[in-house]
């Protein structure tokens, strides 16, 4: 079984868990973009909680496809994520195997989102080892084709709850305080957990 999903901005765990339980993965690549969404913002942990990191765009609703919608660099908004993650995850165990990677992904600067989406799921997967086919939509469908589940525009970044339909969180061992803090970016377990964040991300499905 296929699953039609959109592309996230260094997707949480629960995106993964969905993947991961699937034969393939098809990316929407024809859909308006939607504001306030996962598609250009993550969540990581730093020393004073939890933080959301937001690509900027210089289109940002229309009749724009997600294809098309161009990231603003004007803005300082590059330097300033990694300068975040950096001080959130520096002391991690696994920061140093893993970062270099991620700066040369999001500072090679691909001119629009859904690029930059799909390069840094790609890099994402090879950490997880996963070998699953990743294609893309030919055009938009408002129903998928049979065969394939739609999975688009179910995990919502103003509702939480909706991950917590697809992943239960598994507990791990965080840079920052005592209480564990769930749904976080993917970077957030890989830093943390390096080879081990599969077996997170599996068994956070597993129950689902």
């Amino acid at each position: 079984m296929r699953c039609l999903i959109e592309l996230h901005y260094l997707p949480s765990i629960a995106y993964f868990s969905v993947l991961l339980r699937h034969d393939a993965v098809v990316l929407e690549a024809h859909e308006h973009f939607v504001k306030q969404s996962f598609r250009n913002r993550c969540t990581i942990l730093t020393a004073n909680g939890m933080q959301n990191l937001v690509v900027p765009l210089t289109e940002k609703h229309g009749k724009v496809t997600m294809k098309g919608i161009r990231i603003d660099y004007s803005q300082k908004w590059l330097n300033n994520h990694w300068r975040a993650i950096t001080s959130a995850y520096r002391n991690a165990p696994f920061f140093e195997h893993y970062a270099d990677d991620l700066h040369d992904i999001l500072f090679r600067q691909p001119p629009f989102l859904y690029d930059l989406n799909r390069e840094l799921l790609t890099i994402c997967l090879r950490w997880l080892r996963s070998n699953i086919p990743v294609l893309e939509t030919s055009g938009y469908e408002k129903t998928a084709e049979q065969g394939v589940t739609d999975f688009r525009n179910t995990l919502v970044a103003k509702k939480p709850e909706t991950l917590d339909k697809y992943y239960t969180p598994v507990p791990y061992t965080q840079v920052f305080g005592k209480a564990f803090v769930k749904h976080l970016s993917f970077v957030d377990l890989i830093f943390c957990q390096g080879p081990e964040a599969r077996k997170v991300v599996e068994a956070g499905a597993a129950g689902k």
